[in-house]
C-alpha cells in the first residue's frame, strides 16, 4: 500500500513539474520573421463576430517584442474550460514560448493567403507552429476562432464566451450527430467567406497602414485539421476564392462527398492502418477516395505520414500534452513518432503542396512530396 502511495505522489510530482516546465515552439524554417496581429471581426449584416489571427512575414527590428503564444489577458479565460486532470496533464501556456512579433511591421511585398482552421471546437491558437512556419516562407496566414462554436473565445476587450450545447455534436449520437455536423459545417464555411471579405477589405485599405496592398488574394489557400480540413474541402468545393485546399486528417462532411472539387487538394491522413479495421474507418476512407478519385489529374495528393497520431498534429497534442499521455499512445501503437517530428512532416508537406498551387515553384512538382529526409511519408495512388 505505502509504495503505491508513494508511486502515485511521484507520478504526480512529475506532472505538476512538467506542467510548468518551459517548451519552445519549432522553429520556423523560412527566411522571415514572422509578426502577429490579433482582430476582432463582426459582420453588421449577419451578426457574425470572429476573432481572427494573423501570422505573417514580417521585418526583423530590434525594438519588436516577441508576443506571448496566448496574450496575457486572455490566457485565464481560455485555460478555465480545462479544469482538474486535463488543465494539469497539459502545459500551462504562459510557459509556452513561440516566435512571433507582436504587430511587426510585414514585408514589402505582396504574399499569397492561407486560411487555417483547428480541429472541432478548438482555438486556431494551437496550430502556432504550422502558421509560423508557413508565415516565415512568406504566407499570409489567418485562423479565426468564433463565439458560441469554439469552446471558448476571450476577445481584446475582456468579453468571454463559451460554447452553446446546442454546438456541440458530442453530446449527440446518431442522425443528431450528422445534423449538428452539418449545420455547424455550413456555419464555419460562412465564416470562412466573411474571412476573405474583410481580408479584401484590409487588403485595400487597411486603417493602421499594415496589411494595405500586401495580401495576394487572387492566390488563396485553405487548411483545416479534422473538421477544419472538412471545413477546407467543403468551402473549396463551392467558392472560387479557393485555390487550393488541404484536409489534415479530417472526415469529409457535407456535399463536397457527392460534388467533388475541381481545384488542387491535398489529403494528409494519419497512420490508419489499412483503413478496414472497422466500419467508420472504412466510410471515412471511401468519402476521401470519392473525391481524391475526381479532382484534377494535375493537382490531388493523397498522403499518410506513418506512426502520426490525429490528436498530434496541433502544438497542443504534440507539444503541450504530457509526455506520459504521449507514452501511453505509443505503449499502444497509437504514436510511433515524437510530436516534433509529426509536426516537421506536417508542416513541409503542407508548405510543399501551397508551393506549388499558390506560388507556382517551377522547381518541384507536388507529387514528388515523398523526401528521403522523411521516410514516413507514403504517397497513395
Amino acid at each position: 500500500m505505502a509504495v503505491g502511495v508513494v508511486a502515485v505522489a511521484l507520478l504526480l510530482g512529475f506532472v505538476c513539474l512538467e506542467n510548468r516546465t518551459e517548451v519552445t515552439l519549432p522553429l520556423p524554417t523560412g527566411p522571415f520573421a514572422v509578426g502577429r496581429s490579433i482582430f476582432d471581426w463582426v459582420d453588421d449584416g449577419s451578426r457574425r463576430e470572429l476573432l481572427a489571427w494573423i501570422w505573417y512575414p514580417a521585418v526583423r527590428s530590434p525594438s519588436a517584442v516577441v508576443d506571448d503564444y496566448i496574450p496575457a489577458p486572455m490566457r485565464a479565460a481560455t485555460e478555465r474550460p480545462r479544469g482538474g486532470i486535463i488543465r494539469l496533464l497539459t502545459r500551462d501556456s504562459s510557459k509556452v514560448r513561440a516566435h512571433s512579433l507582436r504587430n511587426a511591421a510585414i514585408a514589402a511585398q505582396r504574399f499569397p493567403v492561407v486560411i487555417m482552421r483547428a480541429g472541432a471546437s478548438a482555438p486556431v491558437v494551437n496550430h502556432s507552429s504550422l502558421a509560423e512556419d508557413l508565415a516565415s516562407h512568406g504566407y499570409v496566414v489567418v485562423g479565426f476562432d468564433a463565439p458560441r462554436r469554439t469552446t471558448v473565445v476571450a476577445f481584446p476587450d475582456g468579453r468571454v464566451i463559451a460554447r452553446t450545447p446546442e454546438n456541440n455534436p458530442e453530446l449527440v449520437t446518431g442522425e443528431e450527430f450528422l445534423r449538428r455536423g452539418n449545420r455547424l459545417l455550413t456555419e464555419w464555411t460562412g465564416d470562412m467567406a466573411l474571412v476573405l471579405d474583410r481580408l479584401e477589405r484590409l487588403n485595400a485599405s487597411d486603417p493602421s497602414g499594415r496589411f494595405t496592398g500586401r495580401l495576394d488574394m487572387t492566390h488563396v489557400g485553405l487548411v483545416g485539421h479534422s473538421f477544419g480540413g472538412a471545413q477546407a474541402a467543403q468551402f473549396c468545393s463551392q467558392d472560387l476564392r479557393c485555390r487550393a485546399g488541404i484536409d489534415i486528417d479530417g472526415a469529409p462532411l457535407g456535399g463536397v462527398i457527392r460534388t467533388g472539387i475541381n481545384r488542387p487538394f491535398l489529403f494528409l491522413l494519419s497512420d490508419h492502418g489499412d483503413f478496414s479495421s472497422n466500419a467508420e474507418d472504412r466510410r471515412v476512407y471511401a468519402d476521401i477516395r470519392s473525391i481524391y478519385n475526381r479532382l484534377p489529374p494535375d493537382g490531388k495528393l493523397l498522403v499518410v505520414i506513418h506512426g502520426a497520431n490525429h490528436f498530434t498534429f496541433s502544438d497542443d497534442g504534440a507539444l503541450l500534452k504530457s509526455g506520459l499521455m504521449r507514452g501511453v499512445l505509443r505503449l499502444f501503437g497509437r504514436l510511433r513518432i515524437s510530436g516534433r517530428r509529426q509536426l516537421d512532416i506536417t508542416t513541409y508537406c503542407v508548405r510543399t503542396f501551397f508551393d506549388a498551387y499558390l506560388k507556382g515553384t517551377p522547381h518541384r512538382s507536388p507529387l514528388e512530396i515523398s523526401s528521403p529526409q522523411y521516410p514516413e511519408i507514403e504517397v497513395l495512388h
